[in-house]
């Protein structure tokens, strides 16, 4: 924790006002009826060779991108729309966060709870050319979260990634995996409907405040025995490493409903006009009840 405190000393953007990740409460989100979110090519294996990396701080995966020529043959990497996102957001890659027991892990925390395992997949917004490029817009990038939940059972969901962890036990290993997977079948029977979302930012350094963040509520399951084997870039166990929690400085946080709920008329106005940081009254500008 320490050692996270100095981070904003190499990067202002660490000490500022819009940052992630946070407790998010129920109670104080802000209920809003907006479109779910599509997951794009999440059912399509996605294009190999995939590699895993250790990088001292997580476990990341990196997805190749396709050739220009793939590409004229209509070969697209998963994208997402929906939600709260008014253009199309492509993947990037994705990375974990975890803790050494069960009680913790996850960066968010979810009604004062904290999950085991959180899975962050980061999507660039497809008008920026490059991640770099897109860290520097508020809306560059779109970071879904996921919860996982530790079970008795052997939980083969993150099985392609998860049994090959051996192999980057060390600090700054990386190893292409035999074999490709699906974004779906690591999530598989997650309900997706419902979900929570908020402005932030990247939880590592440089903390680019470029991110609207998507985190779901539901809880996937994991065994984390597999996680627990590998070493940080001290040669220490790499668990715990999640960001502390960062205060909200009036920043809002909306909960999507689904439209079943008769009470709701649709938002009024489109998200980018949505009161993001609390400036404004709430009621005139998200959503009006029909009392």
């Amino acid at each position: 924790a320490s050692d996270q405190r100095r981070w904003a000393v190499l990067h202002p953007a660490c000490g500022g006002r819009q940052q992630s990740p946070i407790a998010i409460a129920a109670r104080q989100a802000i209920p809003i009826s907006i479109p779910a979110m599509e997951l794009i090519g999440y059912q399509n294996p996605l294009p190999g060779p995939l590699t895993v990396t250790n990088n001292g701080h997580s476990v990341a995966l990196t997805i190749p991108k396709y050739s220009s020529e793939e590409e004229k043959k209509g070969f697209r990497l998963p994208y997402i729309f929906g939600g709260p996102l008014d253009n199309e957001y492509e993947i990037e890659g994705l990375h974990f966060h975890w803790g050494d027991k069960n009680n913790r892990g996850s960066e968010h925390t979810l009604n004062d709870m904290r999950l085991p395992l959180e899975m962050h997949i980061i999507h660039r917004n497809k008008k920026y050319r490059s991640l770099a490029e897109a860290l520097q817009h508020p809306d560059g990038l779109c970071v879904l979260a996921f919860f996982y939940q530790v079970v008795e059972f052997d939980a083969k969901l993150l099985a392609p990634i998860a049994k090959n962890l051996s192999s980057v036990e060390n600090f700054n290993t990386s190893m292409q995996l035999p074999h490709t997977f699906s974004l779906t079948s690591i999530l598989s029977g997650l309900d997706s409907e419902r979900f929570y979302t908020y402005k932030g930012s990247l939880t590592t350094p440089p903390c680019a405040e470029a991110v609207t963040w998507v985190v779901f509520s539901d809880y996937l399951p994991i065994s984390m025995d597999n996680f627990r084997g590998l070493l940080s870039n001290l040669n220490l166990p790499l668990v715990d490493n999640f960001r502390q929690l960062q205060p909200l400085f009036g920043r809002r946080v909306f909960v999507r409903i689904t439209s079943k709920n008769p009470k709701f008329k649709k938002t009024k106005l489109h998200y980018s006009k949505w009161d993001w940081v609390g400036h404004k009254k709430a009621e005139n500008d998200v959503v009006e009840f029909d009392e």
